[in-house]
Parts: C-alpha cells; structure tokens; sequence
C-alpha cells in the first residue's frame, strides 16, 4: 500500500502484531523462539489482505521452523486480536513470511571477514 496512509496502516500493523506474538501467543506456546521480530507488513490497498515478514532468531532451526509454523496456524487468532485493537471495517487476512535478510546479510558479512581475515594473513 503505497502513500501516507498505507505506511501509517504498515506501521500500526506491525507494531501490534508484534505486541500480540509476544504477548498472548507467547503465553499460549511457550515453545516460540526467544526472538521474533516483525520487519515489514505489506498491507493491500483494498484491505483484503496483508504480507507479514516475520524474523526468527533462534540457533536450533527445528525450533525456528517450528516457531514459524505456529505463528502461520494462528493467523485467524492475530487477525481477530488485530480486529480488538485497530479501528478498521475489514482486519486483511494475513499472510506470514519468513524474512531471512538479516540471516543472509549477516552470511555476507561472515564470507567478507573471512576473505578480509586470509587477505591480512598472506
């Protein structure tokens, strides 16, 4: 959703999904990663539905996989916590995504220091 509203609507999205996974859904499954994070949310112009990025941070990957498939089978339970926050006719239906740009970005930085690293050692 593009314009002033949109990153208005973007921005309030995120914020109270972000209060609802770490609030009410961690006390409904205390087995969710210690650190989740809600990078960007891609609310549709018609309000019908929204892509939610979602950063996991967790070593053990079963545990991140796990985490996530959570999060994506309590979509109807954050949308409706959604509904009882925000002012809005229609809550979109959303959709979660796995952001793995900081993972990636920090890989890039790892292969930089290694290759910096070796270059100082020759």
């Amino acid at each position: 959703m593009k314009g002033l509203r949109g990153e208005r609507l973007a921005s309030q999205f995120r914020e109270e999904i972000y209060k609802v996974i770490s609030g009410k859904l961690r006390n409904r499954y205390s087995s969710l990663s210690a650190i989740i994070s809600v990078t960007q949310a891609d609310v549709a112009p018609d309000l019908k539905t929204a892509k939610i990025y979602i950063s996991i941070y967790d070593p053990d990957e079963a545990r991140k996989d796990a985490s996530f498939d959570i999060l994506k089978q309590n979509a109807g339970f954050i949308r409706h916590e959604l509904s009882q926050v925000l002012h809005l006719r229609t809550v979109p239906e959303l959709t979660f995504i796995l952001d793995e740009s900081m993972e990636y970005g920090a890989k890039i930085d790892k292969i930089i220091e290694d290759l910096e690293s070796k270059e100082n050692n020759d």
